[in-house]
Order: structure tokens, then C-alpha cells, then sequence
């Protein structure tokens, strides 16, 4: 275990020296690799049936739609059933889906309703992962950590990517979803063999109220709405959705506007100067930045995300698109300083439930961030509403300063006092 002092900046080697951290990275490395490969696999099988573009999207993008979902009514599970446990059962679940989408002979409707049906389950999984991590890296090191995973989770999609596009042309889109299945299968022997098995962190409620007392739909919207009605959780769930929002609309209006240019094949290049931006910006903020500055920067890197997107008020060429992309995701590390605030707002009893909405949101604003991108398109120029969202991005950086800055450290409630689930 990590130990924690007050304002000292950990190390990779601390964080990596958690045995129990290792075994979340592989199996994590596992997960974001496989889930890659696996939903470009079903898009092209679902293409190759059906010969439709618009199916062929929907089907690349159905893996992430269940996410809201999952998160508005169940994810009081990531805090109910143990960690280890809930981990183990998503890697199954996502190999069985796997096998099924290459051997059931399912029709395309019946593949879709599938994936978008068991999708719902992911941000219960994942936020069983993320909350599990406080308990392995106190203080600094759990910063660093989330740091860690947020680079691999960068490098694994674009390797992901590459190595979907040679496993299809050799094994076809059947035999790239096995593949995905055994390393699912493979996360799930790992996990099962290198983790302990903690208790949940908080067992059914006995109260009277009965949308609660076992039933995790009730509960998951009762925990949801007592944390967002928390003045300090809600501003610090804004902060971290709503820039992300103008980051994902720049980032959807990509390929339309390199198609104008008679260039569609270089989006690619683009979008991929994103993750490596944000890999980079998390690496070197993560690792070479105090706690303290690290949370004082948060503010500053959320106005200076939106810069660089005012750029392609100019419709620059590729190499600039590069730069530009490649400074906008470096400008997300903002995101770090507010990891260790979020931990301590929010009690350790519903940490699983908090960082699940955390991330549900944050796939949701994304989604949400492509379609005000699409609108602005349909209004002006692409290159102008790329720059719009650049605006947005300033604009709401601005409005969220109070959230955006550091304040007090306030403690999170221990489990039992004040308890957001009593």
C-alpha cells in the first residue's frame, strides 16, 4: 500500500509497487483493447449484412448509447455487490456477447438490441474498477493512478484501432470478436487470480422507504439525486462534463471537414492527435506536477481547452489540424486536479455509485457534444462551428471558475454519517 503525505507528489514506481494496481492495469489495458476491436468487428459484420452506412454507425456507436441508461438506474450495484465479483461478471458478460455476435446467427436488430442491452451494464462494471482504486492509492497516488489509466486507455483505443483493422483483414470480423471473447475471458482469469475479494461497500438499506430498500433501481435514483443535489459534487460533475461536451462536438465535425478539403482518409490522423494530446497532457501533469499546483491548473487548462479549436476559424491544413488537435487534448489533463476533490466530496459508502455517474455523464455530454457540432454544422461553415465550440469551451471554462478552483478540504462523510443512502 501507497503511503500517504500531505502535499508530496507520488511516483509511477509507488503506484505500480500497489500489486493489486497491476492487476486493474492489465485487466483494464485488456478491456479498453478489446472493447475497441470489438465494436469496429461488429460494425463491419453488421455493414457486410446489411450494406448500410447509417446501420453500420449505429452499430459502431450502440456500445456507448446504453451508458445513460446504466447510469441513471443501476449503478447503486457498483456500491451493493463486491468489487471483485461485479469486475469478473462484466468480462463474462462481454465474452459470452462477444461469441454470440459471431456464432448465433442473430439477425441485425436482434445483434443491435444485445450489445445495447448488455451495454447498460458497462458503467456498473467500470465504476466497480474506478472505485476500487481510493482503496489501493491513497491520497496523491490515486491521482496518479487515474493518470495511468487514462493514458493507457488513449494508447489501447489507438492500438486497438490498429490491430482491429490487420485481425480483420485476417480473420474477418467472426474471428476478431473471438479474439475480443478470449481476452475478456482472459481480464476475467486475471482478476479472479490476482485481486482479493473486499465486501461491498455498503450493504442493502433498511429503511422504509420501499423505492429503495432492495431494489437498485430505486436506490440508484435515490443516491443519484441526493448527489447531485450536493452544491459541492454537482459543481465538480459540471466541471468535469461540460467542457469535455465542446471537445467531443469539435471532434465529431473531424471527418466532415477534411471531407470538404477532398481529404476524409487523414480524420483519422486527426482524431488520433486527440488521444495522444490527452496521453501526453495527463502523463506530464500527472507525474511532474504537485498536488497543489496540479488542482490550481485545473481552472487555467479548462479556459486554454477551448483555444486551440478557435484555430479553424482560419480552415487550417493538415498539419495544423495536428497541432491544434494535439494542444486541445493536452489542455483535458485539467481534469486531474479535480480526481482527489471529487474523492473527498463524495462518501465512501456510494463512491462506487458517484464515479459511475461520473463517467456515465461524461458519455452522455460526449454524445450530446457530437449532436450540438451537427446542429452548428447545418448553421455556418464546418470550420466555423468547429471554432464555435472552441468559444463554448472558454465561455463555460469561465462560468465554471468557482468549481473549476480549489477550495477547502472538506472530508467526505464516513459510511453511516450523514450517509446519502439513509
Amino acid at each position: 500500500m501507497v503511503v500517504e503525505e500531505s502535499g508530496r507528489r507520488a511516483t509511477f514506481g509507488e503506484v505500480f509497487a500497489v500489486r493489486e494496481f497491476r492487476v486493474l492495469f492489465g485487466s483494464f489495458t485488456l478491456l479498453v483493447a478489446g472493447d475497441t476491436v470489438k465494436m469496429l468487428a461488429f460494425s463491419v459484420l453488421v455493414y457486410g449484412r446489411t450494406g448500410s452506412a447509417g446501420l453500420s454507425a449505429l452499430a459502431y456507436m450502440s456500445g456507448f448509447l446504453p451508458y445513460v441508461v446504466g447510469g441513471l438506474f443501476l449503478l447503486s450495484l457498483a456500491d451493493r455487490v463486491r468489487p471483485r465479483r461485479l469486475m469478473i461478471i462484466g468480462e463474462l458478460v462481454r465474452a459470452a456477447v462477444c461469441l454470440a455476435l459471431a456464432f448465433a446467427g442473430l439477425p441485425v436488430w436482434a445483434m443491435l438490441l444485445l450489445v445495447v442491452a448488455t451495454g447498460a451494464l458497462s458503467p456498473v462494471f467500470g465504476a466497480a474498477r474506478t472505485a476500487t482504486l481510493p482503496e489501493l492509492l491513497p491520497g496523491d497516488a490515486f491521482v496518479l493512478g487515474r493518470s495511468v489509466l487514462t493514458v493507457t486507455a488513449a494508447g489501447a483505443q489507438i492500438g486497438g484501432l490498429a490491430a482491429g483493422g490487420a485481425v480483420l483483414t485476417l480473420a474477418g470480423p467472426s474471428g476478431a470478436l473471438v479474439i475480443t471473447a478470449v481476452l475478456s475471458a482472459a481480464g476475467a482469469v486475471v482478476l479472479r487470480l490476482g485481486l482479493p475479494d473486499r465486501p461491498a461497500r455498503t450493504a442493502a438499506p433498511a429503511g422504509r422507504d420501499p423505492a429503495a430498500r432492495g431494489n437498485p433501481v430505486g436506490l440508484t435514483l435515490r443516491v443519484n439525486r441526493r448527489l447531485i443535489a450536493d452544491g459541492g459534487v454537482r459543481g465538480l460533475l459540471l466541471a468535469t462534463w461540460i467542457p469535455v461536451l465542446f471537445v467531443s462536438g469539435a471532434e465529431a465535425l473531424v471527418v466532415p471537414y477534411l471531407s470538404e478539403r477532398g481529404a476524409p482518409s487523414e480524420a483519422g490522423l486527426v482524431l488520433a492527435a486527440f488521444a495522444a494530446g490527452m496521453a501526453v497532457g495527463d502523463f506530464v501533469v500527472g507525474r511532474f506536477v504537485a498536488p497543489g499546483l496540479r488542482e490550481r491548473l485545473s481552472f487555467p487548462l479548462a479556459v486554454a481547452l477551448g483555444v486551440p479549436m478557435l484555430g479553424f476559424a482560419a480552415a487550417p491544413g493538415l498539419g495544423w489540424c495536428l497541432a491544434l488537435a494535439v494542444l486541445t487534448g493536452t489542455c483535458l489533463a485539467y481534469n486531474l486536479g479535480l480526481q482527489r476533490r471529487f474523492v473527498e466530496a463524495v462518501p465512501e459508502d456510494v463512491r462506487g455509485q458517484a464515479f459511475g455517474l461520473l463517467a456515465s455523464g461524461l458519455m452522455t455530454t460526449q454524445g450530446l457534444g457530437a449532436a450540438l457540432g451537427g446542429v452548428l454544422a447545418e448553421l455556418v461553415p464546418v470550420h466555423l462551428a468547429i471554432a464555435l465550440t472552441g468559444a463554448g469551451g472558454v465561455l463555460a471554462a469561465l462560468a465554471l471558475a468557482r468549481h473549476l478552483r480549489p477550495g477547502p478540504r472538506v472530508p467526505a462523510s464516513e459510511p453511516g454519517e450523514h450517509s446519502v443512502t439513509s
